[in-house]
């Protein structure tokens, strides 16, 4: 049964001459948006392409991630969505699930296959802003994964350094670099200035950190 936003999105379309299928198509990013299950059900059925994108380049999938609407995100993939679409900026919903801590859809996108090797428009995998930003449940369910624990992005940095150089010091970021370190980042990858992880993390006073480096044999 068609909710009653789908009805009248799709009604008021027919009836300016609009294509069924362009109406479905904006049904379904609205509905993705406001995270209405029904009305996602509604526009698939009367023919909105899955991976329909709005203006921003972003499809159904990647804007309900970004409201995190996970019943939604499950619906859209069960439906085929590609999780790993990107938008004009270069986010999809695999690294955006994964920078923003969207723990139920970045585990739907990694059962999916999404692809660990994508990066962002820094040049970084999902693990380098999931360090950054703290998310330990999103670093700790993508180091269970194959992916590259130490690749740099086009800053220079890895997910070590990031967790470091842009995180404060406290118990969430000084977990973050205890899980990377426990999944086998290399505690001497310098940036790009040629500063290793160990002189960040003393140069900010970040002491936790630095003795975590300092077990692990990091150099300053």
């Amino acid at each position: 049964m068609r909710s009653a936003f789908a009805v009248v999105v799709l009604a008021l379309g027919l009836a300016h001459g609009a294509p069924v299928s362009a109406t479905a198509a904006d049904a379904l990013l609205a509905a993705a948006r406001d995270g209405d299950l029904a009305a996602v059900e509604a526009a698939l059925a009367a023919g909105a392409a899955v991976d329909t994108r709005d203006d921003r380049g972003r499809t159904a999938l990647l804007v309900a991630t970004v409201h995190d609407h996970p019943a939604v995100a499950r619906r859209l993939i069960e439906a085929g969505a590609d999780v790993d679409a990107s938008d004009h900026q270069r986010d999809t919903p695999f690294l955006y699930a994964g920078a923003e801590g969207r723990i139920e859809i970045l585990r739907m996108t990694l059962a999916a296959g999404a692809d660990l090797a994508s990066t962002n428009r820094y040049g970084g995998t999902a693990l380098i802003p999931a360090a950054h930003h703290g998310h330990v449940d999103a670093v700790r369910m993508l180091l269970d994964t194959a992916i590259d624990v130490d690749h740099v992005n086009r800053l220079g940095w890895t997910a070590l350094l990031e967790a470091i150089i842009l995180g404060d010091g406290g118990p969430t970021h000084t977990e973050i670099v205890r899980l990377l370190l426990a999944g086998g980042a290399d505690p001497d990858l310098a940036d790009g200035d040629g500063v290793r992880p160990l002189a960040h993390a003393q140069s900010r006073g970040y002491r936790p950190i630095a003795a975590l480096l300092e077990a692990a044999g990091a150099r300053p």
